[in-house]
């Protein structure tokens, strides 16, 4: 059984409402564990690893490097392997 769980673009302030994804940090398809760093985000000038929510395969969504993002919005996924 297989199920996604979403890398979401995270809330880094409190008055945060979007951030600019940078670049991931890990190729499309790779395997990933929970916590690793996947990609990096830029808010008010300050560069952030974002880690992973879950150990799995990170795929990659539709996104461009340098653009702004609402916070919430869906970066990519992992998918989760039950064995």
């Amino acid at each position: 059984m297989t199920w996604l769980v979403a890398v979401r673009m995270p809330k880094l302030t409190m008055a945060a409402t979007e951030a600019t994804f940078v670049e991931w940090l890990v190729a499309d398809g790779v395997d990933v564990s929970a916590e690793q760093p996947l990609y990096v985000v830029e808010s008010e000038k300050v560069d952030s690893e974002v880690p992973s929510p879950a150990a799995g395969v990170l795929r990659h969504g539709a996104v461009e490097p340098d653009t702004a993002y609402p916070v919430g919005t869906t970066l990519g996924t992992i998918e989760v392997s039950q064995v």
